[in-house]
């Protein structure tokens, strides 16, 4: 063999060589920036478009949105969700009586991977525009428990953190009834009038909370 073809031989062989040591790293690479992406349906609370929670849920569907999941929003308080009247006709997994805006939240929430509760605080509790989704569960019992992460946002006027001790243990209670798992929680105190939560911390914790869901 001459010198010529011993060199170009060689060299075939380093590529070759190169190319397959790197393969592993660029597969693993790909894999660690890929990620699954989710469904993730946010019900906001608030009836103020603008408002402190409205500002959060904003800044976490950014940040999910960035990561490459798939969001859908459904704000309660510009919806028409009648309250349920106990009724069981729909016997905790079937047609409700009421046909509305629920309707939305019945298409996205079965098979969402994600659910995301963002409230403002309206006397020590949920507001009652979020309630009334919640409550309109009972109907799609059967379908929702299954697996899935949840996320709640909350924000209110006090700063006392026993102030929102009861919605968080209403949050963690449905979780553990529908068999969710708590992928992390905002809660926002301190903030009162509309903008105030813009001059916190918080709305960067909602946008990385959404970015690393």
């Amino acid at each position: 063999m001459n010198r010529r073809k011993f060199l170009k031989n060689i060299s075939l062989f380093i590529i070759g060589a190169a190319a397959v040591c790197a393969l592993p790293f660029n597969i693993v690479k790909t894999a660690k920036k890929g990620g699954k992406k989710m469904k993730i349906l946010v019900i906001t609370g608030s009836p103020r478009k603008n408002g402190n929670s409205n500002t959060l849920a904003a800044n976490f569907i950014k940040g999910a949105e960035e990561a490459g999941h798939n969001v859908v929003r459904f704000d309660a308080a510009f919806k028409n969700v009648h309250p349920c009247i106990a009724c069981n006709k729909c016997g905790m997994n079937g047609e409700c009586v009421f046909k509305d805006d629920f309707e939305f939240v019945k298409a996205n929430i079965v098979d969402a991977d994600a659910v995301v509760f963002a409230t403002p605080m309206y006397y020590f509790g949920i507001s009652a525009q979020i309630k009334a989704v919640i409550d309109r569960f009972y109907a799609i019992n059967g379908k929702i428990h299954t697996p899935k992460k949840s996320v709640l946002i909350l924000t209110y006027a006090d700063t006392s953190a026993k102030e929102a001790q009861p919605i968080i243990n209403h949050y963690e209670s449905l979780l553990n009834y529908l068999n969710w798992s708590d992928a992390g929680k905002i809660i926002a105190s301190g903030v009162w009038t509309e903008g105030d939560v813009k001059h916190t911390q918080y709305p960067q914790k909602a946008y990385e909370l959404g970015k690393n869901i």
